[in-house]
């Protein structure tokens, strides 16, 4: 045997490598029962492998609050007993004794909560010191009765109060296992100084001020103490004195502002540190902090200026501190805190807009309200006389102040607030009534014209889908999130690589260390329990995390069943994905497809937004003007003509929605022209509604042309027309004119093809209902002369139908021409006592039935025979029962037996006859 190596040197190179092979037999043996722990320890433990027993009832209460219960009620009785020795039992007693009784009773109940909770027993422990602590204060009750009865009563409580607060907090401190004292302490130096500001005399103002200093002694305890009880009780009690303090600076800010002033910013001041220094609650309490602040600065300005500019002073303090998220300073607050300020001061101008709003509802709404005549020359008086004018201030400063804000929101703001103020300047400062219709024609032609041309409103703002530029607070976030190498932070994971929502993994054992081509775990990739895929022998090895390249096979770390050979013993638990490598457990996008992205809605192109706006706001000044215009005939004219351009200027120059709805209110405003000119010729109601009939025309006319607003336009002049119809239907000649002039507008829209189907049917209707009513005006009553023009028409319509489709159905082709012929005559028939329509029915019937024998029509058949038959039936009625009174009595029912008989002896016959009739008629079309 030829070797390359020296036999020393082989047998070295031989050694090492079965070491290394025994090193990682062994860590694979750890990983398999690692594996097979967590894939089969649920089976385990949802199968059982021997019968359980039946458990034993849950008891109704545990031992240990069955033990907290005794407890509670011994220290109760305990308590009660002392409370009852001390007020009842005390004055029996000498100096001496109560000293002794008092120095004994709490020096034990003190001490015994030492000794128990060295033996463990802490709740007995608990129960004996809150005896402890109720005997002191009995205690002090007990010394101001016997030695200081002299002394003031609130002076003693709050001299006392702070004695036991220290106490309590000391004994508490020297027994950290007891968890009643501290709270209690902190409940106590509640106490102290309000109590020693009432027992000094002083007024609201000094209970205030000694309300928000224990409020910042308690917020202290909360920032600077670790036990939770403590800091709970104190934050109640910081919540309740400081609540206390604001609302008295409050009611202070508009009875006595330079005293309430100070107060409210010292306590703006506390919350602001609070704020700063929990960042849970930064928002809330910041906001409570500059409301304070506005009531403060607001109060101060309000006593400085008239009444009626102490809501614009207000608004201009909540502007001010809405301006903190822009300002330079409040870049370096941090987030909560900004968001609480920027919030107290948008809602305080929120505040002051709908103060505001009164005179804007008044200016838009008060022209509907109208309380004189139409064209009377008198006008409606404003409803708001004595509003303060300063309302117009508040919305322009608040419109100038957003339109400052580069955001879309903003800018719909300042837009819809600067229409706010054209509209309540009418109103506000009482201006005169042409002054008046002139500046609400002037706002509806602004507002129009922003609705078609936005662009200008849209500078300066983000285009959907760019990023605006990054807040402070995201900058931080993003360098936080980022680690040294500029590569985002993923979830930490243990020393094997599982994340920390994921089981640990054995270490790995044998006596090797990793070595070039086994990276430790500082510079390999992590393995989770559920298998990273194990790299092919053959590929060639990759550059590592670190830069280093990858372990071979042999050493590289022992990878799940999902990565496991065709060899693997363990199958894959199939909830569980494949994840990438590295990635701990729960992590989003760690399995091997990448995530799905979400869908989001497309954001809104500014300038249409915008445009909304302007619209609205245009429509409801348009309405306005239209309604005040209506004291005066001249103005109603120009209004309407105004009204129309400018809705007819949107309807070209426009896009979208709103030009359909600008050319359905050039319509109406037509109308209304038409309606005013007939007003003003003083032409009846009749002639009125004729004259209507030139706005259908017209929008027939221009539905010819204006393609995209055809079908909105043509449907206004349709209801149009339906009013000039209830204004001739008092006279029904006119009203057979209007309807046939609607026919001859129907037919002409009939030409289009688009309308044809619709227009066509439109106009023989209307052509019909005229033709009905004019024979009603001329007083015809015979049904023929109503159905007849009916039934032609649809004969003809249905000849030509059955001839361009030979397989249509007689019933939809012939059916209603002739039933709306054959049954009403049919009905006038049998009440007509004359022999003429009988006559000329039965004929016609016939000739119908013949004609559906002949030609094989079903309907004809059936609708013509059904006719013959009842009309042939009503005209033998009479001589069938003159035939029957003549008969004997016996012969009628002889006949009905004989007749029976005959049908029973040709039954079989009968029936196939009847099969046969059948299918002769379900051929027939």
């Amino acid at each position: 045997m030829d070797n390359s190596l020296p036999p020393a040197d082989e047998l070295v190179l031989v050694d090492r490598e079965l070491a290394q092979l025994e090193a990682r037999r062994t860590q694979l043996l750890a990983r398999r029962a690692w594996l097979v722990q967590v894939l089969y320890r649920p089976a385990r433990a949802a199968t059982p492998r021997w019968p359980v027993t039946p458990a034993a009832p849950a008891a109704d209460s545990t031992p240990r609050s069955a033990q907290n219960v005794l407890l509670t009620l011994g220290g109760t009785l305990l308590t009660i007993a002392a409370v009852a020795f001390t007020l009842v039992s005390w004055g029996s007693m000498g100096i001496g004794g109560r000293a002794a009784v008092l120095c004994a009773v709490t020096g034990a109940a003190l001490s015994a909560p030492v000794v128990l909770l060295r033996r463990g027993l802490v709740s007995t422990g608990e129960s004996v010191a809150v005896l402890g602590l109720v005997l002191t204060v009995l205690d002090a009750y007990a010394l101001h009765r016997v030695a200081l009865s002299d002394t003031d009563g609130l002076g003693y409580a709050a001299v006392a109060s702070a004695v036991l607060a220290g106490a309590w907090a000391a004994y508490g401190s020297a027994l950290p296992r007891l968890r009643v004292p501290l709270p209690a302490g902190v409940v106590a130096a509640q106490l102290p100084l309000p109590l020693g500001v009432l027992a000094a005399g002083g007024g609201a103002t000094a209970f205030a001020w000694a309300a928000l200093v224990t409020a910042a002694a308690d917020g202290a305890v909360v920032l600077w103490t670790r036990p939770l009880p403590v800091r709970i009780t104190a934050g109640a009690g910081a919540a309740l004195l400081g609540g206390w303090a604001l609302l008295t600076g409050g009611w202070l800010s508009f009875s006595s502002p330079w005293s309430g002033a100070p107060l409210l910013l010292a306590g703006a001041a506390v919350c602001l540190y609070a704020a700063w220094r929990t960042p849970g609650w930064a928002a809330a309490v910041s906001v409570v902090a500059g409301l304070a602040v506005v009531a403060a600065l607001g109060g101060l300005l309000r006593s400085a200026v008239p009444g009626d500019w102490a809501v614009p002073g207000y608004v201009l303090c909540g502007l001010v501190l809405a301006s903190v998220w822009r300002a330079g300073v409040g870049a370096r607050l941090p987030r909560g805190v900004r968001t609480g300020l920027t919030g107290a001061g948008a809602a305080t101008v929120a505040l002051g807009l709908l103060w505001a709003l009164p005179p804007v509802a008044g200016g838009a709404l008060g022209p509907l309200a109208r309380t004189t005549e139409v064209w009377s020359g008198e006008h409606t008086g404003p409803g708001l006389v004595a509003y303060p004018a300063t309302a117009a201030l508040v919305l322009a400063v608040v419109a100038a102040a957003l339109a400052s804000v580069p955001r879309l929101w903003a800018r719909c703001g300042a837009l819809a607030l600067v229409w706010a103020l054209l509209t309540a300047l009418p109103v506000a400062p009482g201006l005169p009534y042409a002054a008046t219709l002139a500046l609400q024609l002037l706002t509806t032609a602004a507002a129009l014209w922003i609705a078609v041309r936005p662009a200008p409103l849209t500078r300066g703002l983000p285009r959907p889908g760019t990023t605006p530029a990054a807040s402070p607070d995201a900058r931080t976030t993003a360098a936080r999130t980022t680690g040294p190498t500029n590569r985002p932070a993923t979830a930490a994971t243990g020393p094997s690589g599982v994340s920390a929502t994921g089981p640990a993994e054995p270490p790995t054992s044998g006596p090797s260390a990793p070595g070039p081509s086994a990276p430790g775990p500082a510079d390999r990739p992590a393995s989770g329990p559920v298998g990273t895929p194990v790299a092919d022998p053959s590929a060639p090895s990759a550059p590592g995390p670190a830069g280093q390249p990858a372990s071979s096979p042999a050493t590289s770390p022992a990878s799940g069943p999902a990565g496991q050979s065709a060899g693997g013993s363990v199958p894959p638990p199939p909830s569980a994905p494949p994840r990438a490598p590295g990635a701990g457990f729960g992590a989003p996008g760690t399995g091997w497809m990448p995530p799905r992205p979400r869908p989001q809605a497309s954001a809104a192109e500014p300038g249409t937004v915008l445009g909304w706006v302007a619209y609205a706001g245009g429509l409801v000044s348009a309405a306005g003007a239209v309604a005040l215009a209506l004291d005066v005939r001249g103005a109603t004219f120009l209004a309407l003509g105004a009204v129309l351009g400018l809705l007819t200027g949107v309807a070209v120059l426009g896009t979208g929605a709103r030009r359909a709805v600008s050319a359905c209110g050039a319509v109406l405003a037509a109308a209304g022209l038409v309606f005013a000119g007939a007003a003003a010729a003083g032409l009846e109601a009749h002639w009125t509604g004729l004259a209507l009939l030139l706005v259908p025309a017209a929008t027939a006319a221009v539905g010819a042309t204006a393609r995209p607003v055809a079908l909105p336009v043509e449907i206004t002049g349709a209801a149009v027309g339906l009013s000039a119809l209830g204004l001739a239907a008092s006279r029904p000649a006119f009203l057979a004119l209007v309807l046939a002039l609607g026919g001859v507008i129907a037919a002409a829209t009939a030409v289009r093809p688009e309308r044809r189907r619709f227009a066509s049917w439109a106009a023989a209707g209307l052509f019909l209902l005229a033709a009905w009513v004019r024979l009603g005006a001329w007083g015809v009553t015979t049904p023929e002369a109503y159905t007849l023009p009916v039934t032609v028409p649809a004969l003809v319509v249905g000849f030509l139908r059955r001839r361009r489709d030979p397989e249509a159905s007689s019933w939809t082709a012939y059916g209603p021409g002739l039933a709306v012929t054959l049954l009403p005559s049919l009905g006038a028939a049998w009440t007509d006592p004359e022999w003429v329509r009988p006559l000329v029915l039965g004929v016609a019937a016939l000739v119908v039935t013949l004609l559906g024998a002949r030609f094989r029509l079903q309907a004809l058949l059936l609708l013509g025979g059904t006719v013959l038959a009842l009309d042939g039936l009503h005209e033998l009625a009479p001589y069938v029962v003159q035939v029957v009174g003549a008969l004997p009595r016996w012969l009628p029912p002889a006949l009905a037996g004989l007749l029976l008989l005959a049908v029973g002896a040709t039954y079989e016959q009968r029936l196939r006859d009847a099969r046969r009739l059948r299918e002769r008629l379900a051929r027939m079309r």
